[in-house]
């Protein structure tokens, strides 16, 4: 039998989260430069091009930018109290390193919050997402070259001067863990990544953390009342089985995604990541300016991405292996997976938010959580929608896991479905993989109206806004 859950905190900011170069569209627009996801126009699987090509999606994608007010509209009427959004560098610096901003990328942002003020619906922004400027790839190799700290500093000056005093939540790099894994679409890094050295790829992860601590700085002095908070991707490894070598071999792979909260929490590189980077014989170029900046400015609250997590194992004859978002792994017999191959575990999100505050004591934010899926438009009482109980299911359950570790002590800021609109997909570049409560008409070929229907989930989240939680089914 099922039960209602106790409801969540006053002041849990419910909303929904979404990223730039995978709604806006208006690709060349506004005086925006290029960015790397222009020559991924089929995701994250498939190499980059040599610049952009007409079936790339994020062109257009659902036209945000032209559609903002429309699509806020909707998001207030589910009763977002926060809606995450990135800010696209190239439409600020559309090279990436030039002396002044361009006016109208800082325009366009002034009216987007403009639109979530006027329904008092709180920004959480996130400074990089996955849109490195094109040019700071191909001349500098991206966050390999030390030169990009300060272009940042410039691109994040320029931010808090103009929203400081509008923005209070901010995310410095979305995903930071991830450039190991994707170097090119994570950090921007130009060389392909199997010719990529590990001296050069842990360099380009020092940078960006410098750079993390020193956007950090900046908000202190610009915008004293901002809170900052690093992200990360939350992948926890379970053990295969309980030989002790693969109990060892599962923290080991955890720590690989547990060192970058570490360091943005606690300000300097734990043992077992130096340990790690002695044995793969890389020496870090650490300046005296990097230790001080990485110890003083450290974080005010950590926040995730949770998709699924993966098993670990030293058996070769066990390692069957299935990929969930970027972090390949082993897949766990427990558990059933989407349509994508993703494990669904909802339980592993309160083991999660445990684990993190346990580790950090640090308030964590749910940033990104939600079922891709295959949707099917349909008529019902003479309108348009998607009966996607499926989605409902799904973060029902992890909700429900959410609201638990609330009970145990966790200190949990807030929950951003991910995709709370159909989006473009950052690892396949479609638009059939669907995560949103707005179902979006564009499909995978470009054709589609662009209209906007509301999902069956749509009006499941507005009651579950609306009651705190307590209409969440145990």
């Amino acid at each position: 039998m099922s039960s209602t859950v106790a409801p969540f905190p006053e002041g849990f900011l419910w909303g929904g989260a979404t990223a730039a170069n995978q709604i806006e569209g208006a690709y060349a627009e506004g005086g925006k430069g290029l960015s790397i996801q222009d020559v991924m126009p089929k995701g994250l699987m498939t190499p980059r091009t040599e610049g952009p090509t007409d079936d790339n999606l994020k062109q257009v994608a659902i036209d945000f930018y032209h559609r903002y007010a429309e699509d806020i509209a909707l998001f207030a009427e589910m009763g977002f109290k926060t809606f995450r959004f990135s800010i696209a560098w190239s439409r600020i610096f559309p090279l990436g390193d030039e002396a002044e901003p361009n006016e109208e990328g800082l325009a366009f942002y002034d009216r987007v919050l403009d639109e979530l003020e006027k329904h008092g619906i709180e920004p959480l922004v996130t400074i990089s997402h996955y849109e490195t400027p094109l040019h700071l790839a191909e001349r500098y190799d991206g966050w390999v070259n030390r030169d990009l700290i300060g272009f940042y500093e410039r691109y994040v000056r320029t931010l808090f001067s103009r929203y400081g005093h509008r923005v209070t939540y901010w995310l410095t790099f979305n995903e930071i863990n991830s450039v190991l894994h994707a170097p090119f679409m994570s950090g921007g890094i130009n060389t392909p990544k199997d010719q990529l050295s590990q001296s050069d790829l842990y360099q380009a992860v020092h940078h960006e953390l410098v750079a993390s601590a020193l956007a950090t700085k900046i908000a202190r002095e610009l915008a004293p009342s901002a809170q900052i908070g690093c992200m990360v991707l939350a992948m926890p490894t379970y053990p295969l089985t309980p030989d002790p070598d693969d109990v060892m071999a599962a923290l080991t792979t955890d720590r690989s995604n547990l060192a970058f909260g570490d360091i943005h929490v606690r300000g300097e590189y734990p043992g077992y990541y130096l340990r790690h980077l002695r044995e793969a014989g890389v020496e870090l170029t650490i300046t005296d300016e990097d230790r001080a900046l990485l110890k003083e400015h450290t974080v005010d609250f950590v926040s995730f991405s949770y998709y699924v997590s993966i098993c670990e194992t030293t058996d070769p004859t066990k390692r069957v292996t299935g990929e969930g978002n970027i972090f390949p792994g082993v897949k766990n017999p427990t558990l059933q997976a989407s349509e994508w191959g993703w494990q669904i575990d909802p339980v592993g999100l309160r083991y999660v938010l445990n684990t993190f505050w346990d580790r950090w004591q640090k308030p964590l934010f749910i940033v990104e959580n939600g079922l891709g899926a295959k949707d099917q438009l349909v008529e019902v009482d003479g309108q348009k929608t998607v009966v996607d109980d499926y989605r409902i299911a799904y973060l029902n359950d992890h909700l429900v896991q959410v609201g638990e570790a609330i009970a145990d002590g966790v200190d949990v800021m807030g929950f951003t479905p991910w995709g709370c609109i159909d989006l473009v997909s950052a690892s396949t570049a479609q638009l059939s993989k669907r995560y949103g409560f707005i179902y979006v008409d564009r499909d995978d070929d470009g054709t589609g109206t662009l209209e906007r229907y509301r999902k069956k989930s749509f009006g499941w989240y507005r009651d579950v806004i609306a009651s705190r939680g307590a209409t969440l089914q145990a």
